[in-house]
């Protein structure tokens, strides 16, 4: 903290403008308030998104994947997603019932384009729109309607710069068995939790 007090923060709107100036002309153009043919083309390859909220407790960013599509279209202006079973803690869809503010960032593997939509959600566990999502059986709890207000595509520099498709950092990481097992002094975790991880999972995906 001590740092942080010494440190200069930006406090106002006119100085970050200042600071970078003006979005150049094809960042504002290429904002749709609707599914278009090569939107909807974009979105339709992609299997997952992060999907960002906010709500009394603060903010959230949940990742979503599916095996195909990771929304539904409705129509033009409106997504779907399932809300297939997690670990229920449900910071997503709190925030959702009481902030529908969203956003979403559609990802392919393999390509440097990310796709960003902006709106407003509400949670539904109708049971007509929940059995369109039917996998094995299953249907989803509920599902994530969303309203789309903007969306555009997001420039290639990040995943460039990042390398994300093109390489693998993950040796030598910790487990998630590893992370628990730190957080509850051993009590909970290790390898066990990781080497049991592939069955619970297999029965509960869907």
């Amino acid at each position: 903290m001590r740092g942080l007090i010494r440190m200069q923060f930006i406090e106002d709107i006119a100085a970050l403008e200042a600071l970078y100036g003006t979005p150049g002309e094809a960042s504002l153009r290429k904002v749709a308030t609707r599914m278009t043919p090569l939107y909807r083309k974009w979105i339709m390859a992609s299997r997952f998104c992060v999907l960002s909220t906010v709500g009394a407790a603060g903010t959230d960013g949940s990742p979503r994947g599916d095996d195909g599509p990771v929304v539904l279209e409705l129509d033009e202006h409106t997504l779907a997603m399932p809300d297939w079973r997690g670990n229920n803690r449900l910071d997503t869809l709190r925030n959702i019932v009481t902030d529908g503010r969203i956003s979403l960032m559609f990802m392919v593997p393999g390509s440097n384009t990310i796709v960003r939509v902006n709106g407003e959600a509400k949670l539904s566990a109708d049971a007509d729109l929940c059995a369109r999502f039917e996998q094995k059986n299953r249907h989803p709890a509920t599902v994530i309607v969303i309203r789309i207000a903007e969306m555009y595509t997001q420039c290639a520099r990040a995943p460039l710069r990042a390398g994300l498709w093109s390489r693998d950092d993950s040796d030598g990481l910790p487990s998630a068995g590893d992370i628990l097992a730190e957080q509850t002094n051993g009590e909970v975790g290790g390898a066990t939790y990781d080497a049991d991880w592939g069955a619970r999972a297999a029965k509960t995906m869907w």
